[in-house]
This record gives structure tokens, sequence and C-alpha cells, in this order.
């Protein structure tokens, strides 16, 4: 069985991290099961993800502390994650800012 590439399955949202985590965003799937996340972190700073089924989830997981689940996205960096469909996203970063973008899918 091979790899399969990262196909976009759904929307694709986009936000700036900063030191107060912006109003998270919702990232959807087209298609059931389109559980995969390509994240990228446009920026030159390291950003704290935050991910949940609501905006507070999202928030409450957004801190430079890395408590609970939070995703640590180093600059300039690709990630794909696997979580449950339909979630919101948000970051915090220690300073400065950097842009974040997100699109689910499948594959890797």
């Amino acid at each position: 069985m091979g790899i399969m590439a990262f196909t976009p399955m759904g929307n694709t949202v986009t936000f700036t991290a900063a030191v107060t985590p912006p109003t998270a965003v919702l990232a959807t799937s087209s298609i059931i099961g389109a559980t995969q996340y390509r994240v990228h972190n446009q920026g030159n700073t390291v950003v704290y993800l935050g991910f949940g089924g609501t905006t507070a989830a999202a928030a409450t997981m957004a801190n430079t502390t890395v408590n609970g689940s939070v995703l640590t996205l180093m600059p300039n960096s690709i990630e794909v994650f696997t979580l449950n469909a339909n979630r919101y996203f948000t970051g915090a970063t220690a300073s400065g800012t950097a842009v974040v973008t997100i699109v689910s899918g499948d594959g890797v």
C-alpha cells in the first residue's frame, strides 16, 4: 500500500497568530472522513496551534505554555495532522505574528 499525496477536500482558512490568539476559524470538510489538515505556518515565529470543536475550545488550547494538546508549528513549516472533521483553529505566539493557512483533506 502506497502513501497517498495530500488531496484538499474542504475550504482553505487563514488567520494571523499573535500573542493574543485571534478568533478561531472553521476548516470544513467537503466529504465525510476528510480528517487531515495541511497546516502552513508562513511566519518567522513559532505558532502554538489550538484546535477544537468550538471556538472556545480552540482558544483554550492556543497558549505558549504548551499545556494540554497544543500543537507547535515551527517557523516556515508545513505539517499534516489527523484530527476530527470540521475543526476550529487559532494560534498564539510568544511575540510577533505569523500567518497560518489550513485546508482539510486526505493524505500526507
